[in-house]
């Protein structure tokens, strides 16, 4: 993610603000999911719905999952 789409985001959640670039969605709702996963972050109904869309179209995106210590 480049700096000003990163500036773009602000604090959205992906129900808010998704990549521009098709390439980058599937990593994007990988590792947004492996960040809520690791620090055991709530999730809202329509977030999740959200990344579970994103990853209905991402076969084979992997994410490492490794909770925080």
């Amino acid at each position: 993610m480049t700096a000003r789409s990163n500036r773009s985001k602000s604090h959205q959640d992906p129900v808010e603000w998704l990549p521009l670039s098709a390439d980058a969605l599937c990593p994007y709702g990988a590792e947004w999911t492996a960040t809520k996963f690791r620090w055991v972050l709530a999730v809202d109904e329509a977030e999740r719905d959200r990344l579970l869309d994103i990853a209905a179209g991402c076969g084979g995106t992997d994410a490492e999952l490794t909770p925080a210590p």
